[in-house]
């Protein structure tokens, strides 16, 4: 027997397309750069694979969409749910951009490459025993003048913090909702960036950020989150399914 049903709520981790940055490895917090054509088609052929009634993702069930800032996220929500179903989502008041989906805060280490950060950690004595880890170490503020002066550089507990609040909100719409009692929507789209959606999985699971779970998001993917047998203690990652054939009750929706 499956203990993971249709109507349980999922939380889809939609994550944004291609950027130049993404593409050559650049840490990209605050930034905002947009995508780049293959990052559109990217989002694009995400949409057509998994948006719709018969879909990995059915519109008329989406209760909540959360959207970083950053206008690579806001162009992929588009992209994603088609700017005309995100107006009537935004109209019905179902739409929140929020500052807890924002990448993680590079600080310093904004628009650096890892080996560039590594290296120049190395070479102010920091890391002798062992290499520097987003996870665990989190980033440096931005210095006072000169490069990325002034950007505030996160911890992974300040990263886990916001996401906490954000997870929150989430479980109290879905506590008392998790086989559909209330008959509304329940499931929520999150529309954001790699290290912040991978932190994301690990906080809906209950891990801290450095626990040692290696994830792939790749840009333009969609990841998704739900609770075992219906229980709002049991937060779980969907590794996989079996997406059923239409029927006429769904052709109808």
């Amino acid at each position: 027997m499956s203990v993971f049903k249709d109507n349980t709520p999922r939380v889809y981790l939609a994550r944004h397309g291609e950027t130049e940055w993404t593409l050559n490895g650049r840490h990209t917090g605050v930034t905002d750069i947009n995508l780049t054509d293959a990052g559109r088609q990217q989002v694009l052929s995400s949409a057509a694979a998994f948006v719709g009634e018969n879909c990995l993702i059915r519109p008329h069930k989406i209760a909540r969409v959360y959207i970083s800032p950053r206008t690579r996220a806001q162009v992929t929500a588009g992209l994603l749910l088609g700017e005309e179903r995100l107006e009537a989502y935004r109209f019905a008041e179902k739409v929140e951009t929020t500052e807890e989906l924002a990448e993680w805060g590079y600080g310093m280490y904004e628009g650096w490459f890892p080996k560039q950060i590594r290296e120049d950690r190395k070479r102010r004595g920091l890391d002798t025993e062992r290499g520097w880890d987003v996870w665990r170490d989190g980033c440096e503020d931005g210095p006072a003048e000169g490069e990325n002066a002034g950007l505030k550089g996160e911890s992974s507990q300040e990263v886990s913090d916001r996401i906490d609040t954000l997870i929150a909100k989430i479980r109290a719409l879905h506590t008392g909702n998790l086989k559909g009692e209330n008959g509304l929507p329940m499931d929520i789209v999150l529309v954001s960036h790699g290290h912040l959606l991978r932190a994301f999985a690990k906080r809906w699971l209950g891990y801290a950020l450095h626990f040692p779970v290696n994830m792939i998001l790749e840009p333009g993917g969609i990841g998704v989150l739900s609770y075992l047998h219906h229980n709002i203690d049991e937060p779980a990652f969907v590794l996989g399914g079996v997406y059923r054939s239409p029927t006429s009750e769904t052709m109808a929706l």
